[in-house]
């Protein structure tokens, strides 16, 4: 007689998982190529490695063909390979980063299965995903997912390893450890392994896990971890004397202790970008807090996965605090650890008929959500209602998925219980991130990706191109070579003069770009709007208009 097998209910929940993270890569995936390169950050981290894949030097990172030392090349590296075999595109550039992003969430969940059990795995990857700053810089050129990634790796790997017995396991995770690190700082520098030593420090301090910490493999360890960052390090220092003092000095130490960067801001400038940054999560964060703090410190010792995760956290956020340069990326490393609190949390919470705490986070998202829906509906005014105005169509498209979302979120919650109103939630999440996209792309006013893909169709082999006043960053990915710039130095200021007698005839002075202008052969220029009425107040200055694209105007110094 035959017998039908039924599957058991382990490989059903691995069936369940894999397709959960499947659909959790797809989201991040899904309109990656949508939208033009943002100006400034997604053009000057995919023109570097275009130059890259260009000249074959892939020691010295350039922008516009000047040096550019203010972070290391792993990006670059991974970016020039992929432009080399698939061609430089809004796709390719954002490839890479979006994979950081995917094996992050895989991560996330293989360690929450190894540190809690398999539902806090799997849900801490999904609370990953569909956080606010995590899902948008995935999805954004910079290295700051990769480096976030691997701080990530690398902190996993190494409370995973203390909680294994001495062994093979154990001594390919401190390996990895160690691996990850190395990438981390070949990806932003020596954060990558300042950050991860420091959250394990304050850990095996707190909670007195020192005997845990043998054996940690530390000369193999250090050994693999300079065999993978320090030969790039060497390379580039050997071929430019100045990159230790700008690199290690400028980028590293006067960037945190001074304000020379000129990114300064309040101590407290990371608690609500956190907040923001894991949206919609928050709505379950008091909830997740006093979860996970509850009991006695005897009892809270027991718990040394959640308090190394609490210290990742707070760590990190402190170490950013005290700098006195503060951008909203710097967070980025602590989403994975709060993701897996929530995760847990919401583990512990799913099989109980009656959680108050899980029903309010949810009433609470639907709150949240209905509010955007209105402020969206009643904020314009003034400089908002052109914005606002920009989105077109898609600002009502918005305003409906967030009253929908909130609403089904609520409705399900109260007629079928947390579990399906969670899937709501989730669901609803996702739509908004996917139309984050396409009304992104209608507010930012900065690309000039039309004007340059204009000028590719007319210029030729000996025109010369400028950009007035300004240097546009995405331009040179778009026109596929570098340009010249009239009166702005900006960030290109170490590179221009690094190697003046290379730079001089491209990085001009306005008079004498008012004096070339007109000589014999063709050039080009792009400039804002608000700076042209400068160059119309010279007399002498005669020009044709070829293209405008919000606020630039592409114009060349005789007609086509």
């Amino acid at each position: 007689m035959l017998e039908i097998s039924t599957p058991s209910p382990q490989s059903k929940a691995w069936r369940r998982d894999v397709l959960c993270i499947a659909l959790a890569v797809i989201l991040l995936f899904g309109l990656l190529g949508l939208r033009p390169l943002a100006n400034p950050d997604e053009g000057r981290y995919t023109e570097i490695p275009r130059e890259m894949a260009a000249t074959g030097d892939f020691v010295t990172p350039r922008l516009d063909g000047v040096k550019y030392f203010e972070k290391p090349p792993l990006l670059y590296w991974l970016s020039a390979g992929n432009f080399q075999v698939f061609g430089v595109g809004d796709f390719s550039a954002r490839f890479w980063c979006a994979v950081f992003g995917a094996a992050g969430t895989l991560l996330t969940y293989l360690a929450g299965r190894a540190l809690f059990e398999r539902r806090t795995g799997l849900l801490s990857a999904l609370v990953l995903t569909t956080s606010l700053l995590y899902y948008g810089l995935s999805r954004l050129v910079s290295p700051d997912i990769l480096v976030s990634v691997l701080i990530t790796a690398a902190l996993y790997a190494f409370i995973v390893a203390v909680k294994l017995p001495a062994g093979g396991r154990r001594r390919w995770l401190f390996w990895g450890f160690y691996g990850a690190m190395a990438l981390a700082v070949l990806a932003k520098g020596l954060i990558g392994l300042v950050l991860p030593c420091a959250v394990i420090f304050v850990w095996l301090n707190a909670l007195q896990r020192w005997k845990a910490l043998r054996p940690f493999y530390p000369f193999s360890g250090a050994t693999l971890l300079l065999a993978i960052a320090a030969p790039w390090h060497v390379m580039v220092a050997r071929a430019n004397s100045d990159f230790v003092g700008f690199y290690f000095i400028h980028e590293h130490f006067q960037r945190f202790t001074t304000q020379v960067h000129d990114r300064s801001e309040a101590w407290w400038f990371f608690g609500p970008v956190l907040l923001l940054g894991l949206f919609p999560w928050p709505v379950f964060g008091y909830q997740a807090l006093r979860h996970h703090l509850r009991g006695s410190w005897q009892q809270q010792q027991a718990k040394d996965s959640t308090w190394f995760l609490l210290i990742w956290i707070v760590v990190i956020v402190g170490f950013f605090s005290l700098s006195q340069s503060k951008l909203i990326p710097y967070v980025l490393p602590v989403i994975p650890a709060a993701a897996m609190l929530l995760g847990s949390y919401l583990s512990t919470q799913w099989e109980r008929e009656e959680s108050k705490g899980f029903r309010h986070g949810l009433f609470a998202f639907a709150g949240v959500f209905g509010l955007l829906a209105s402020a969206v509906c009643l904020l314009p005014a003034g400089e908002v209602a052109e914005t606002v105005a920009a989105l077109g169509f898609w600002r009502w498209i918005l305003v409906a998925w967030l009253a929908l979302g909130g609403g089904a979120t609520a409705w399900l919650t109260l007629r079928r219980g947390h579990q399906t109103g969670f899937v709501a939630m989730l669901l609803a999440t996702a739509g908004f991130l996917l139309l984050v996209n396409p009304v992104a792309a209608r507010i930012d006013q900065r690309s000039t990706k039309p004007l340059a893909l204009l000028l590719k169709t007319q210029i030729a082999p000996g025109d010369e191109v400028f950009h007035y006043r300004h240097y546009f960053q995405d331009f040179p990915v778009y026109l596929g070579q570098t340009v010249g710039v009239v009166d702005f130095e900006g960030e290109l200021t170490f590179g221009i003069h690094a190697e003046p007698a290379q730079t001089a005839a491209r990085f001009l002075a306005e008079p004498e770009f008012l004096r070339r202008w007109p000589l014999p052969g063709r050039r080009f220029a792009v400039v804002r709007r608000d700076d042209y009425a400068r160059l119309l107040a010279q007399p002498a200055f005669t020009h044709s208009i070829l293209g405008e694209y919000r606020g630039h105007l592409l114009i060349a110094n005789r007609a086509p």
